[in-house]
């Protein structure tokens, strides 16, 4: 049997390197490796379908799943993953505590990124602020003019409006014309206006705080296989899993190398001790056992806040081969 040709697309991180390199290889599969932005990929993605194999916002797949027109099923490998609470910015000449948002302008980039569903998701449940307390603006976040990537219909009592014409999310909050600003990436005046700051005045205490609470590391991006692939070729997805587990524990091995650091930074030996202590020897676990408890979090506020047109199940959430994997 020949071997299938695959376009695949991803981010060049520690945890793919291993694929990028073509030290680990998909089973069956020869594939062009394309490392490109989240951004990027997303957008070719979820507009035109242009990658056999690929990173994903887990909120539009969720949007898309949801209505049934998604043109890819996802492996649950989760690429990317963060505590959002270093994602909130706000006007600390106005701003000083989350229930001060009630009323207030935010800005976003698109409104259903998956960092700002979490973002609103720890605002209402930890804080009592929910989606419709707020006004949302939606713009780039440091260029004019970005869409919603996925058409959305919101539900009543949700404010969003579009940033005027030729203007940024950073720029209004720069000049004050908004309160608030959640994004993945910083606005380019923090830094710079001493009025522009966190919310949260220490977020990575308070991150560990609501793991501890909680349990959750929020999931931010899955893998996904073109559907009509995955069809044909029913071995596919649970090959696709199986390559990223490995790339994964390539990198974490790595990781642990003290004998030289791989990351251009210092105390990695500390933080990934640190971060063993409080979240386990696999803290970056993909499947979707180990993740149950994130993942119907997120499906449940991604509901709630009217992005999916109806809850996602997670036994329908990923490709049925990669519920459960062979052990040796």
């Amino acid at each position: 049997m020949s071997r299938l040709e695959l376009s695949v697309a991803i981010g060049d991180y520690d945890r793919t390197r291993a694929l990028i390199d073509g030290i680990v290889r998909i089973d069956g599969v020869d594939s062009v490796c394309m490392t490109l932005s989240p951004e990027e990929i997303f957008f070719r993605a979820f507009r035109h379908a242009e990658f056999d194999v690929c990173e994903l916002s887990l909120s539009s797949y969720l949007v898309k799943a949801s209505r049934g027109d998604c043109p890819y099923v996802a492996v649950p490998v989760f690429l990317s993953r963060a505590f959002r609470h270093t994602s909130i910015y706000v006007r600390t000449d106005r701003i000083r505590h989350p229930a001060d948002l009630k009323g207030k302008r935010v800005g976003v980039p698109e409104y259903q990124l998956t960092a700002i569903v979490w973002a609103r998701a720890l605002l209402q449940d930890d804080f009592g602020v929910a989606p419709a307390d707020m006004t949302w603006v939606r713009g780039g976040i440091d260029t004019p003019g970005r869409p919603e990537k996925v058409p959305l219909e919101l539900p009543a009592g949700i404010r969003l409006e579009q940033a005027p014409e030729g203007e940024t999310i950073s720029a209004m909050l720069d000049r004050g014309e908004l309160d608030a600003f959640i994004a993945p990436r910083p606005p380019s005046c923090a830094g710079r206006n001493s009025n522009v700051g966190w919310l949260f005045a220490d977020p990575a205490t308070t991150a560990r705080d609501y793991f501890r609470r909680t349990g959750i590391f929020p999931i931010m991006h899955v893998v996904g296989v073109r559907k009509s692939l995955a069809e044909r070729h029913p071995w596919l997805p649970a090959a696709v899993f199986k390559a990223f587990e490995q790339a994964k524990a390539i990198a974490l091995e790595r990781l642990a190398d003290t004998s030289a650091s791989k990351v251009t930074l210092p105390f990695v030996e500390e933080q990934l001790a640190a971060a063993r202590d409080l979240m386990g020897a696999d803290f970056w676990s993909y499947g979707v056992a180990p993740n149950r408890r994130t993942l119907e979090t997120f499906a449940r506020h991604h509901h709630a806040q009217g992005l999916s047109k109806r809850l996602v199940n997670l036994d329908e959430m990923f490709h049925p081969a990669t519920y459960e994997t062979a052990r040796i």
